[in-house]
């Protein structure tokens, strides 16, 4: 299964695409399109934070990739919103902070220009279930 095939649907209307960064992790590139608009000329905060999400769901995918059967529910999330979107794409990373036999804490960022100025931050937890198979 591809990673774009893993993530939730959600992400498809997103328009978001899958890519890997220099290390092959993945990450999630949204284009800004009328469908991902909010006041004019900005991103809309659901988009944001499902895009975030999906960063964070890609990211424990690849983590758990060779674990055949495994599943994970999200459990909470937190979204810090720290800069408006602006009209341009919209990159998101997550990186797992822990991962434990059932449960895995991850957070993402997402940015347009400059990873170290992101626009939205966030924490996850997932309760992971390992079915084996």
């Amino acid at each position: 299964m591809t990673e774009q095939a893993a993530l939730p649907p959600y992400v498809r209307l997103l328009g978001a695409t899958v890519e890997c960064d220099e290390a092959g992790a993945p990450r999630l590139v949204m284009p800004f399109a009328d469908d991902v608009l909010g006041r004019p000329g900005f991103l809309h905060g659901g988009a944001i934070a499902g895009l975030l999400e999906a960063a964070a769901i890609a990211a424990l995918r690849h983590a758990l990739a060779a674990e055949m059967g495994t599943r994970i529910k999200p459990i909470t999330i937190t979204i810090d919103y720290r800069r408006g979107g602006r009209d341009r794409p919209t990159i998101a990373a997550g990186t797992i902070t822990r991962l434990g036999t059932r449960i895995a804490n991850v957070e993402a960022a997402a940015w347009q220009e400059d990873a170290a100025r992101p626009i939205a931050t966030a924490r996850l937890n997932f309760k992971v279930e390992r079915t084996g198979g």
